[in-house]
């Protein structure tokens, strides 16, 4: 079973999943700096979180994007968790003053207070990024508009129907750039994989010509989510505003209301709710590697949590890692344990792969179901055997494994009846 799932293979599939969900299902909204508050004007007068704000500006951006990068991004916020002894503590991340909280009920807390003490907040290079919406509406109302949309329309109920197009969109793509061939690098046919599932069912595009136009500034845009927004040319920001105008207008051309009209149905609905094991192993996949990090947070007003001040303009930041790689969550973290997922599963809020409370992805299910339908095709086609076999994941900001992940392919062989 161990070469059938091995961890950097379900990784990045997992993970081009998630990434073409964030991309494809919302635009963010994010503001600009914001003076701290006083501590002297809080009506509690608290102290602020113990840590340190590094260089101005920078920061400890440098120090946090470092880890992340050798593939220890655990190790920025256990690092300082072990040195001050507390539950949150304070950096200065990407030109922001902000608070990382580090346990199961920081996370409870963070989602449970959405519109009441925070609200979403996305880094300045997010925002310039994206283009501004042309319909009249802010990028956080549209933003609003479409999460209102898409738990509807991403429902189990409403998802079933397109069982049989990924399932036959799999066979299609395993059929021709996977059969015939003795090795191939999985990140990079995982990303054509589910950009290409990710235009037929959201944008009813077929084409694959203009598939491949929009895959092409599609990498360059997520490089450029979580960097520094010095929008000098050669930069990653500088290259993702680029690449972002250039997708947009693409996407904007081809939007229309289409008929849905699907194929007729291979696998079915039945069928992935068997899927139990393999939903398991997928779930110990996202925790040793979640999709992203975390997300961003804005105090809205001042408040205090675990006796120290978050002032109000101050940001916050959940991230995945501070509980999943956490032993008091998941003992010896590094093991790959699909059995943790079973019954209960893991106490509440310290599994996160796709964040909680009103802002959870609501594309999670839809990641299920295409990451589940897919498996099947693979794991029914071939086995395999990674050429590197130590191959390391790293972030960078999004997660990647080293060398592209490549591997060697064995069909399996054909019984006669």
């Amino acid at each position: 079973m161990e070469s059938c799932f091995s961890l950097p293979l379900l990784l990045s599939i997992t993970f081009f999943i998630s990434i073409s969900l964030h991309y494809l299902f919302r635009k963010l909204k994010t503001h600009g700096h914001l003076n701290i508050p006083s501590v002297k004007n809080s009506p509690r007068n608290a102290p602020l979180p113990p840590g340190s704000t590094g260089w101005p500006f920078i920061g400890e951006t440098f120090q946090y994007l470092s880890m992340a990068r050798k593939g220890l991004p655990e190790k920025f916020i256990g690092d300082r968790r072990d040195k001050y002894s507390t539950k949150v503590f304070k950096t200065s991340l990407l030109g922001e003053p902000m608070a990382i909280l580090c346990t199961a009920e920081g996370n409870k807390f963070v989602f449970s207070n959405e519109n009441k003490l925070v609200h979403s907040w996305w880094p300045q290079s997010v925002e310039k990024i994206f283009p501004h919406s042309k319909n009249g509406l802010t990028t956080k109302e549209e933003s609003k508009k479409l999460r209102e949309f898409l738990p509807a329309f991403l429902k189990p109920d409403s998802l079933r129907k397109y069982v049989g197009v990924m399932d036959q969109l799999a066979k299609k793509h395993l059929s021709r750039y996977w059969d015939d061939r003795e090795e191939v690098k999985v990140h990079c046919l995982m990303r054509k994989y589910t950009f290409t599932l990710g235009c037929k069912l959201l944008l009813n595009i077929d084409d694959r010509e203009l598939i491949d136009r929009l895959e092409g500034p599609f990498s360059k845009i997520t490089a450029g989510f979580i960097s520094l927004p010095i929008n000098v040319p050669g930069t990653k920001f500088n290259r993702a505003i680029r690449a972002s105008r250039e997708l947009h207008k693409d996407i904007k051309e081809q939007m229309q209301i289409a008929n849905e009209k699907g194929p007729e149905e291979l696998l079915t609905w039945g069928d992935i709710k068997r899927m139990r094991y393999s939903w398991n192993v997928v779930n110990e996949v996202l925790r040793l590697s979640p999709p992203l990090q975390g997300t961003f947070r804005e105090a809205i007003t001042d408040f205090t949590y675990e006796g120290f001040l978050i002032p109000k303009g101050w940001k916050i930041h959940w991230n995945a890692y501070s509980t999943h790689k956490n032993p008091e969550y998941f003992p010896d973290p590094e093991r790959f344990d699909p059995s943790r997922h079973e019954g209960d599963g893991p106490l509440p809020y310290s599994f996160v792969p796709f964040g909680g409370g009103p802002r959870m992805c609501p594309g999670m299910e839809y990641a299920r179901l295409e990451i589940l339908t897919f498996l099947h095709n693979l794991v029914t086609k071939f086995r395999w055997e990674k050429v590197f076999p130590d191959e390391k994941i790293i972030i960078d900001p999004i997660p990647l494994p080293a060398r592209g992940l490549p591997i060697r392919l064995h069909p399996h062989k054909i019984q006669n009846s």
